[in-house]
C-alpha cells in the first residue's frame, strides 16, 4: 500500500529520501545566457583514472562531459541513464567522459562508483577542480556537451525526472538527447542552457586550512559536531539512508555548502509540523542558532579544528535503538527476497511465526532494513488467533526513512497474544542494481504485571473522495470512528501519496475545536509519527476528525496526471486519505473501545477491511454474505488475493485468510465473524 510513513514513507526509499537533500529551482530556459557558454576554455589535455588518454576520436562528432559525484543520490540515478544513451548513440560520434571535481571523491570511490552502477565510459578526476571551475560547474549531474572545436552547445540537466524531492514516473523532455539529436543534424538545439539539478559542487579553498583556523572560527569540533550529531547523524552514518557519513571529517568540507543549502531551504532536518500547535517529543526542528552556527562554519571553509575533542557517534554499531538490546529478533522470511534493477515491485507479504507461546508486552519495537537502499517502507502487523482478545487493527510498527523506534513511556506496552504471528507488509522501490533484502523486527518486552495501559492503534480514513482535475487546494475530512472512552492520544502518522498538500488533526470538546497537528506542506518522502511530548486524554473529547489537502494541480511538480480525476487507491497516482492514531488504555477499563456519535458509512474500509468488531454472532452469516456481495468482483463465492483492493490486503486479508492459501472464503467469513462475537461476549463479562 501507500498506507504510512517515509513519518513515513518516501516515494523512493533511500533515493527519495536522498532526493530530499537536493534543491534547486528546476527551470528550461534560453535566456538565462546568451549562449550556453560565453567564454569557452581550450580543449584541455585529458587522462582517465586508469592513466589512459582521452583524445577526440576520428570519428567523433560530439562529446558529453557528465559532472557526477559518487555520493551524489542524482548523480547515481543519472549516471545508469547517461549509460544507456552511450549505448544508444555512440555508434553516431558522440563520445562520454565521466568528471568527478568532488574533493572528496577519490579514485578507489571513482572506481567502485562505475563499478557498482555498470558505467562504462572513462572517468576524470578533476583534482584540482580545474575543468569544473573552466565552465562553472556547480552540481552534479550537469552535462556539458561541445562539438570538436569544443564549442558549448549545451549544458544544464539530463532530463527532467528527478528533482529536489521529486521523481516523476517519466520524463517529460529529455533535454540532452535532444541537444545531442539538433547537434548531429546540423542545427543549433532548440533550447541551448537549463538549470542543472544535484549537489551542489564545495570548491577548495586555496588559502584556507581545513584542520587550522584562527581563534575566532567557528569550527566542527568546537560546535558545529554537536549540532549534527543531534539532528543529522541518525541518518548521516554508515548503513544508513543519508547520502554520505557526516561524521567522517574527510568528507565535510565537499558538502559542507550542500548541508548548508538544505537547512537554509528547511528541507533538512525534515519536519513538519507547524511548532505553533502542539509539542512533540520527537520534533527534529532546528533552531536559528543553530544554524547560524553552521552558516558560519560553512562561510569560514568549514574547519575541523581540533580533532581531538570529537567523541563517537553516540549510535550503537547494531543499529538498534530500543533503549537496550532487543529481547526478541525475528526475520522477515528464511531467505532474502530479490529485488530487481528496474521497474514496480509490488508489495509484499510475508507471514512470520514468532513462536510466542504466551501473551507478551511489548516496550519498543524496530524494523530494520536488510538493504535501506530499496526499502520504502515496512509494516508488521500482529495476526491473533481466533480465540484470542484483540482489539485494534493489529498494528506492531513500521520502518520508515529517518522514522524512529517505538518505544512506550513506562506502564505503557502493545500486547501480543500467545501464538500470534506476523505480517510483515514491504514495499521495494528498485535504485538502478539488482539487490536482495532480509528485514528483521527487534522487540523489547516488558512484564505484565507493570503494564498499566495497554497501546493499540485505530485508523481514521476516507475513501470516498474525488479530486477534480486542476484543483490546487482539494479538501477531504475524515473521523475517527472509535477510540478508548477514558483512553490517551500518544501519536499520529498522516498518510496521503504525492499530491498530497497538508493535513490537519482536530479534536472537538463540545462546540469548541483544538487543532492537535498542523503539517502545512506534507512531504510525501517524509511522512512522520508525530508523537506528542504529553499524552493527550481522550475523555473529554467528544470527536477526532483530520483534513487532508491536495495538489492536483500542474504547479505541483509531482502529480503525474493533472489534467485527470483522482480517486482513493494504492498507487501512487492515485491518492490516499488516512491516518494512524496511536492511543491507549487503562488496563482496568472493560469498555475498552467506544463507539462514539460519529456516523460512518457502512461501505468504508474502517468496517469492512478487518474482522468486524462487536458482531453478534448470529449475524456472522449476513457479515460474511455482504463482504463476498461488496468484494467478489467475479461473483465466484471467493474473495482472491488479486480482485482484493488494496487497503483489503493492508489490514485485513490475511487475518481472515487462515490458511494462508490466498483465497477468502465464505465459510472463513463466518468464522471470523464468530471469533468477533466471543471476544465481544468475553469483554462483556469482564
Amino acid at each position: 500500500m501507500r498506507l504510512l510513513p517515509r513519518a513515513w514513507w518516501q516515494s523512493l526509499t533511500l533515493l527519495a529520501c536522498s532526493l530530499a537533500l537536493i534543491l534547486v529551482t528546476t527551470r528550461t530556459t534560453n535566456a538565462a545566457l546568451t549562449s550556453p557558454n560565453p567564454t569557452t576554455p581550450e580543449p584541455p589535455t585529458l587522462s582517465s583514472i586508469d592513466d589512459q588518454p582521452i583524445q577526440w576520436q576520428s570519428d567523433s562528432k560530439l562529446r558529453v562531459y557528465a559532472f557526477l559525484g559518487c555520493d551524489c543520490p542524482v548523480a547515481k540515478l543519472y549516471a545508469r541513464r547517461l549509460e544507456e544513451l552511450q549505448a544508444r548513440l555512440s555508434s553516431q560520434g558522440v563520445q562520454w567522459i565521466g568528471v568527478m571535481s568532488n574533493p572528496q571523491d577519490s579514485i578507489p570511490d571513482i572506481r567502485n562508483f562505475a563499478k557498482e552502477l555498470d558505467v562504462s565510459f572513462p572517468f576524470i578526476k578533476d583534482t584540482d577542480q580545474a575543468l569544473a571551475q573552466s565552465w562553472k560547474i556547480t552540481r552534479t549531474a550537469e552535462v556539458i556537451l561541445v562539438n570538436p572545436k569544443n564549442e558549448v552547445l549545451y549544458r544544464g540537466r539530463i532530463d527532467d525526472q528527478y528533482a529536489p524531492g521529486i521523481t516523476r514516473s517519466k520524463t517529460t523532455r529529455d533535454d540532452l538527447a535532444l541537444a545531442i539529436g539538433s547537434a548531429l543534424r546540423g542545427s543549433a538545439p532548440e533550447i541551448s542552457v537549463t538549470e542543472p539539478v544535484g549537489c551542489k559542487i564545495a570548491y577548495v579553498r586555496k588559502n584556507d586550512s581545513i584542520d587550522n583556523a584562527p581563534s575566532q572560527t567557528v569550527t566542527y569540533a568546537d560546535s558545529v559536531a554537536a549540532i549534527f550529531d543531534k539532528h543529522c547523524t541518525e541518518c548521516h552514518r554508515p548503513g544508513e539512508i543519508g547520502p554520505f557519513d557526516i561524521t567522517n571529517t574527510a568528507e565535510l568540507q565537499g558538502w559542507s555548502e550542500m548541508i548548508l543549502e538544505t537547512i537554509d531551504t528547511g528541507r533538512m532536518p525534515p519536519w513538519h509540523a507547524d511548532p505553533t500547535h502542539g509539542s512533540f517529543k520527537n520534533s527534529r526542528s532546528i533552531s536559528r542558532q543553530e544554524i547560524e552556527i553552521v552558516r558560519q562554519w560553512v562561510r569560514s571553509g568549514a574547519p575541523i579544528g581540533d580533532a581531538s575533542k570529537l567523541t563517537p557517534a553516540k549510535f550503537s554499531e547494531s543499529g538498534w535503538r530500543l533503549g537496550k538490546d532487543p529481547d526478541l529478533v525475528v526475520p522477515m522470511n528464511t531467505k532474502a527476497y530479490n529485488i530487481p534493477a528496474s521497474g514496480t515491485v509490488d508489495y509484499q507479504y510475508f507471514v512470520v511465526d514468532p513462536k510466542i507461546n504466551e501473551d507478551r508486552w511489548v516496550a519498543s519495537a524496530q524494523v530494520i532494513p536488510g538493504d535501506p537502499s530499496v526499502v520504502h517502507h515496512a509494516i508488521v502487523f500482529i495476526r491473533p488467533p481466533d480465540d484470542s482478545e484483540f482489539i485494534g487493527i493489529g498494528w506492531l510498527t513500521a520502518y520508515v526513512p529517518g522514522q524512529m523506534a517505538t518505544r512506550f513511556p513506562s506502564g505503557y506496552a502493545r500486547k501480543i497474544p500467545a501464538g500470534s504471528k506476523f505480517v510483515f507488509q514491504m514495499h521495494y522501490t528498485p535504485n538502478g542494481r539488482p539487490t536482495s533484502d532480509l528485514s528483521k523486527i527487534g522487540l523489547t518486552f516488558v512484564d505484565e504485571p507493570t503494564v498499566t495501559h495497554e497501546v493499540f492503534t485505530v485508523v481514521g480514513i476516507d475513501q470516498d473522495f474525488e479530486i477534480p482535475p486542476g484543483a490546487s487546494n482539494h479538501s477531504v475530512t475524515a473521523r475517527v470512528p472509535r477510540f478508548p472512552k477514558n483512553g490517551e492520544l500518544l501519536a499520529v502518522s498522516p498518510h496521503m501519496h504525492v499530491r498530497g498538500k497538508a493535513f490537519e488533526l482536530r479534536a472537538r470538546r463540545g462546540e469548541a475545536t483544538e487543532v492537535l497537528l498542523n503539517v502545512p506542506r506534507y512531504d510525501f518522502n517524509w511522512q512522520h509519527t508525530y508523537e506528542w511530548t504529553d499524552r493527550i486524554p481522550l475523555s473529554d473529547i467528544d470527536g477526532l476528525e483530520f483534513t487532508a489537502s491536495f495538489d492536483n494541480s500542474d504547479a505541483n511538480p509531482t502529480n503525474p496526471a493533472p489534467d485527470e480525476f483522482v480517486m482513493w487507491g494504492d498507487q501512487t497516482w492515485e491518492e490516499m486519505a488516512v491516518a494512524f492514531f496511536e492511543v491507549s488504555r487503562p488496563r482496568n477499563e472493560s469498555d475498552s473501545l467506544q463507539q462514539r456519535s460519529i456516523a460512518q458509512r457502512s461501505d468504508r474500509p474502517a468496517q469492512t477491511m478487518s474482522k468486524p468488531l462487536d458482531l453478534p454472532q448470529d449475524d456472522a452469516t449476513k457479515y460474511a454474505d455482504e463482504y463476498l456481495t461488496k468484494w467478489d468482483s467475479n461473483k465466484d463465492g471467493i474473495v482472491s488475493w488479486e480482485e482484493s483492493p488494496r487497503i483489503l490486503r493492508d489490514f485485513g486479508f490475511f487475518r481472515i485468510d487462515r490458511n494462508n492459501d490466498r483465497q477468502i472464503t465464505r465459510e472463513e467469513l463466518i468464522q471470523a465473524g464468530q471469533d468477533s462475537s466471543g471476544r465481544s461476549q468475553r469483554r462483556g463479562g469482564q
